[in-house]
């Protein structure tokens, strides 16, 4: 299976930290060597301060030798650069431990308001904003992703956009919310980041740099919040600056995507928006599960789909992210034969749709039975003759209508939004440039 592991893309565009989930599920899976995997964790908590955790990987992969003096060093050190940076960050920790800073900070809107506020009643300075942030790095670098939140947080709400620690104080609130798996704080954080993006004076380079980290990171909060499914969809596939960063940089994703259209079945819509993109983009990525999709729907391929399912079966069980969508995943590939295949023939043998969907006829039959029953499908099942009979089924103008009004109005909406940060944004410069003036 490490033909279709993506770790090693997908670990491009993460923080070191969040690669070692990756990295633990991949030795559970056993797809790689135990000591590779081993070599691989010491070298990414080569650049931490979680020394512990490097001096534990040692012993495993190096049972026989003793911890080297360079990672009893680094950890003498780490210590001494905690207890400085407590000391010199004691004094700005006991003012957001006062109760009346507490609810000032949860109730603030305006960061600059709050800084007076704090100014003048605790004669806090513009510098401890700064000690604050290499504190909260120092706490996220030694595994300490509570505080490092609590203070990054603190950070965002007092530091100016303009200010050179507020974007990546950004970026390390929303890691921290991931690796505590904080999603609903995780989903705030990753739509506030996306807001700056989009929103910000960045080069176009730099725009799409920021939103490939953005895109990979997401994946996360997507595949765990219960939303995430359509998140990742109206996100990925329908705001264009996204879907051409994923075809630029990041093809990939479209396991992802193609994931998240599969098991969403409110959104089976998307369905032919997505082939088109999986068929743009075949000659530079493709995996089983967008293959399926383009034997069953390009193709009319039901055997290659049989096929490409049953080795997407292998590829969700062996994916970090998709592993919790096996059964979703299934059933609703399942129905997409079925439907499919019925729209072409009119009288169907049961053991022949059973092969197509890797059943036993008698699991079949039930299978279709639900079906019919739950998605009132006009079919009949003939038991003696072992055949499904299908109905003529006219697809309706007025459902064709309201799919196309929704797809429209989300656009025209994700428009409206564009249209308003962009005035709102020359606003705001005209009033700071009449203000310098």
């Amino acid at each position: 299976m490490a033909e279709f592991d993506l770790t090693p893309k997908l670990g491009t565009y993460l923080d070191r930290h969040l690669v070692f989930p990756l990295l633990e599920f991949l030795t559970v899976k056993g797809i790689y060597d135990d000591g590779e995997m081993s070599s691989s964790k010491l070298e990414l908590l080569s650049n931490t301060n979680m020394v512990d955790f490097a001096m534990d990987v040692h012993k495993n992969l190096y049972p026989d030798q003793d911890i080297p003096n360079s990672l009893i060093e680094k950890r003498k050190t780490v210590v001494e650069n905690l207890k400085s940076l407590q000391e010199s960050t004691e004094k700005i920790q006991k003012i957001f431990e006062d109760d009346e800073v507490s609810k000032m900070i949860q109730t603030a809107r305006d960061g600059r308001v709050l800084f007076e506020s704090l100014q003048k009643s605790h004669d806090f300075q513009p510098e401890m904003v700064d000690s604050l942030y290499e504190y909260a790095k120092f706490q996220f670098e030694c595994g300490n992703y509570t505080a490092a939140s609590e203070y990054l947080y603190f950070c965002r709400v007092l530091l100016p956009p303009s200010n050179k620690n507020y974007l990546p104080a950004l970026w390390g609130k929303l890691a921290s919310e991931i690796l505590m798996q904080n999603w609903e704080s995780a989903l705030d954080d990753l739509n506030r980041l996306k807001e700056i993006i989009d929103t910000g004076a960045f080069s176009p380079l730099q725009s799409l740099q920021q939103r490939t980290w953005l895109i990979h990171w997401s994946l996360f909060v997507f595949f765990n919040h219960p939303k995430g499914r359509d998140l990742i969809i109206d996100m990925f596939l329908y705001q264009q600056q996204y879907l051409n960063a994923i075809q630029t940089q990041c093809p990939h994703i479209l396991r992802y995507l193609t994931t998240a259209a599969i098991t969403n079945k409110k959104r089976r819509s998307v369905l032919k928006d997505l082939v088109k993109i999986i068929q743009q983009e075949t000659y530079t990525y493709k995996d089983p599960i967008t293959e399926f999709l383009e034997c069953l729907y390009v193709k009319f391929d039901f055997d290659g789909a049989q096929q490409k399912l049953r080795e997407c079966e292998s590829v969700l069980e062996n994916d970090f992210f998709l592993v919790a969508c096996i059964d979703d995943f299934i059933e609703n590939a399942r129905l997409f034969i079925f439907e499919t295949f019925c729209r072409i023939n009119q009288c169907i043998s049961i053991t022949m749709l059973a092969e197509k969907l890797n059943m036993k006829p008698e699991e079949a039959e039930r299978w279709i039975v639900n079906l019919i029953r739950n998605a009132r499908l006009d079919a009949k099942i003939d038991s003696k003759a072992g055949h499904v009979v299908m109905g003529t089924q006219a697809v309706s103008p007025y459902q064709q209508v309201i799919e196309k009004t929704k797809g429209l109005a989300f656009r025209s909406q994700m428009l409206i939004v564009k249209i308003e940060k962009t005035l709102g944004a020359r606003a705001s410069e005209g009033i700071q440039w009449g203000a310098d003036m």
